[in-house]
């Protein structure tokens, strides 16, 4: 399984702002949609790449990592997850 990350692309000179989402098999670059927000924006991208590899079925949680990099899993797999209990308090 392969995560995928989403990242803002500011915008330059030439170009507007854009959102890439990618993984080890590919990527995509998609033009920022003002009309959306920016966590929409990120699942707009992350759904573009899953559609394009094909992976195009489950469900699909966001998480971020330390520097702020987003990233999205399919929640498809249950041979690999785990669970952590919560604490009593």
């Amino acid at each position: 399984m392969q995560a995928i990350q989403t990242k803002y692309i500011g915008p330059t000179n030439v170009r507007g702002s854009r959102v890439k989402a990618a993984a080890q098999a590919g990527s995509v670059i998609l033009d920022w949609n003002d009309a959306l927000n920016r966590d929409d924006n990120h699942m707009c991208a992350a759904k573009a790449l899953a559609t394009k590899l094909g992976w195009d079925y489950g469900e699909y949680i966001s998480g971020t990592l330390p520097d702020g990099t987003d990233v999205w899993v399919c929640n498809c797999k249950v041979a690999e997850r785990f669970t952590v209990d919560k604490q009593a308090a």
